[in-house]
């Protein structure tokens, strides 16, 4: 019983806790537990860096790098126990496996493996001709060496159903996160298109209730009128009645003489005239879809924003006009002081508004420019000598120069090869780190940029050089 009980802890001794088979190639962590070395590697490759460094599977040490070291003796003592007869002994239980029949020529047990014909043979068939000179081996190291094959595929095999079982995760909570962001994105959209139509629909319902109105004032009038004329009618009809009835036929001299003084001494006939007034529709002849998309105006969670532009950040070259929403290139430098916020070297100008949250668009007429350039810019950006337009010199922008493009990080991207339209739209939603532009005109949008502020940011404008004569103009709506 005591030598079977260390059997039982020498076999747990040389078994890896990974493969659950004895030591190959045994390695040992600088925490004093040993592994196969493919084990280690293989488990390290699955549950590396990405998951909060190298960690022994055993008693979860952490390192910071790949640490190992060949362990020699556990090899060594593998090695021997192999050669001995009490392996088996000390070998992990598992049904063994035999060839069960005999060799149909000789009738000898099939304790060889012919790996030239892929099959088991007997003694005596090696020395036949057939297999004299054929690479043969014992069927238990053929055994062995299919038994080890499978755990290294099983293993391979493990290793790809986790990374499997990894991707259908994350695939599955990419789905969930479009599936919600769907969601969220439908809410916004009837939200947003729900408070437009709900409006016209009171708009539409305000109009037609004062539409009623006016009929409802206009036909009572023209009923009071009616009655009257109907009384009238009902007592001259009466009065040719009777005329009628004492010129055509007998009657008494009383009801003559009675009914010649009621008709010729009654009351002067009322005067009636129709009813002259019209109802007034004036209010509702003029331009309901302008009136309204005006109203609507005021109702929109962003609407146009009238920008007007800073003359202490403009170039010396620059002209600002028309209250300070038009700019172009001039043909004389301004004798202009150089305040820190000005532009000396690249034609631009900011606008005085300033934002740091929320949501925010304007328009600007580009309309027969040739050059311009479009964007936002922080509070702090270089506006002295050379200015780079990129996003981390703190310029997002769009230009036009022969064909459209955005101004990026690694240089210019195309964005259009022609440009017709005479507005571009500018949308900021700061909160969430984008700059939109579009085709002011079928609000096609035409690039974005998706970053991060961290500090205020106001638009800017450049007309461009050498282009002299054309103008850009920041649109007002209201």
């Amino acid at each position: 019983m005591a030598t079977a009980g260390a059997s039982v802890e020498l076999k747990k001794e040389l078994t890896c806790a990974i493969c659950l088979d004895y030591f190959d190639d045994p390695v040992i962590l600088k925490c004093g537990h040993n592994f196969c070395r493919f084990c280690i590697c293989m488990h390290w490759d699955e549950n590396g860096a990405d998951y909060g460094g190298y960690q022994c599977p055993q008693c979860r040490t952490v390192f910071s790098k790949r640490s190992f070291t060949k362990n020699y003796l556990v090899q060594n003592l593998v090695a021997k126990l192999d050669d001995m007869e009490c392996l088996g002994s000390l070998s992990p239980p598992s049904n063994p496996v035999k060839v069960d029949d005999k060799c149909e020529h000789h009738g000898e047990e099939l304790k060889l493996y012919c790996q030239t014909d892929s099959r088991p043979i007997c003694v005596v068939c090696r020395e036949s001709r057939a297999h004299r000179h054929h690479e043969v081996a014992p069927v238990p190291e053929v055994i062995k060496e299919m038994k080890s094959e499978l755990k290294l595929r099983l293993m391979e095999l493990n290793w790809q159903k986790t990374r499997c079982v990894k991707v259908r995760a994350t695939d599955e909570r990419t789905k969930s996160e479009v599936q919600m962001k769907k969601d969220r994105l439908k809410e916004k959209i009837e939200g947003d298109v729900g408070a437009l139509v709900q409006f016209l629909l009171d708009e539409r319902d305000s109009l037609l209730e004062s539409l009623d109105a006016e009929e409802v004032a206009t036909v009572a009038v023209i009923d009071d009128n009616l009655k009257l004329v109907e009384a009238e009618v009902t007592c001259v009809d009466k009065a040719i009645a009777d005329i009628h009835s004492h010129t055509s036929g007998k009657s008494s001299f009383e009801s003559l003489s009675q009914t010649y003084n009621e008709v010729l001494h009654a009351k002067p006939l009322a005067t009636l005239e129709p009813v002259n007034c019209p109802p007034d529709w004036t209010d509702f002849s003029g331009p309901f879809q302008l009136i309204m998309w005006k109203k609507m105006m005021h109702v929109l969670h962003t609407m146009p924003q009238n920008l007007t532009l800073d003359p202490d950040t403009a170039h010396p070259n620059l002209l600002i006009n028309d209250f300070d929403t038009q700019v172009e290139e001039g043909r004389i430098r301004n004798h202009e002081p150089d305040l820190p916020g000005r532009f000396t070297r690249f034609c631009g100008v900011l606008a005085t508004a300033q934002y740091s949250s929320g949501q925010h668009y304007w328009e600007v007429d580009v309309k027969d420019k040739g050059v311009w350039y479009l964007g936002v810019t922080t509070e702090y950006s270089n506006r002295k000598g050379f200015v780079s337009l990129t996003p981390s010199a703190g310029y997002w922008s769009l230009c036009l120069q022969d064909r459209l493009y955005a101004n990026a990080e690694d240089g210019r991207i195309p964005v259009a090869d022609y440009w017709n339209s005479p507005r571009v739209g500018v949308y900021l939603d700061y909160d969430h780190g984008r700059l939109s532009f579009y085709d002011a005109v079928t609000m096609k949008k035409l690039y974005m940029f998706d970053t991060c502020f961290d500090m205020p940011v106001s638009p800017f404008f450049s007309p461009g050089k050498n282009d002299p004569g054309s103008r850009m103009q920041i649109c007002h709506y209201y």
